[in-house]
């Protein structure tokens, strides 16, 4: 009986896993297009610039803005696959209007912008993740 165990789990481990088929985000039900803006994009930069004051001042009572974006490069388009919502992911350097330079990692997302009507955009500039939604370090903004 245990030779007849031993024999049919062998026989389980050496099949193939069943894969499943991937079907792009482009073509399903409710399609996406997979067009977004480059990362260099000045809406793009602008709508992260935004989105960085605006928590800044509306959480943590500081008067803190992006003022420039330096060394802007694409880190990644669709790492997960064609079967996701299509996201680039961005990083670079930003100057802070203390005078301080930071890193910054920032996605670009398909129809993920209030209530799904456009792209939308989500960042992390490292030394600024008060509450840790990224941490450690901004790693969980990056592909």
């Amino acid at each position: 009986m245990k030779w007849l165990a031993a024999l049919m789990s062998c026989a389980m481990l050496s099949t193939p896993v069943l894969a499943r088929e991937i079907t792009p985000a482009e073509e399903r039900d409710s399609s996406y297009t997979a067009s977004l803006p480059a990362c260099e994009d000045p809406l793009v930069l602008y709508s992260v610039a935004n989105r960085f004051s605006r928590k800044e001042a509306r959480f943590w009572n500081s008067p803190l803005e992006i003022v420039q974006f330096e060394g802007v490069r694409q880190e990644a388009w669709r790492p997960w696959g064609l079967d996701y919502i299509p996201r680039r992911f961005c990083t670079g350097t930003v100057l802070i209007s203390d005078g301080s330079r930071h890193r910054i990692d920032f996605s670009i997302r398909k129809d993920l912008d209030f209530i799904g009507v456009s792209w939308g955009t989500e960042a992390c500039v490292e030394g600024f993740d008060r509450n840790y939604a990224y941490a450690p370090q901004c790693k969980q903004a990056q592909p």
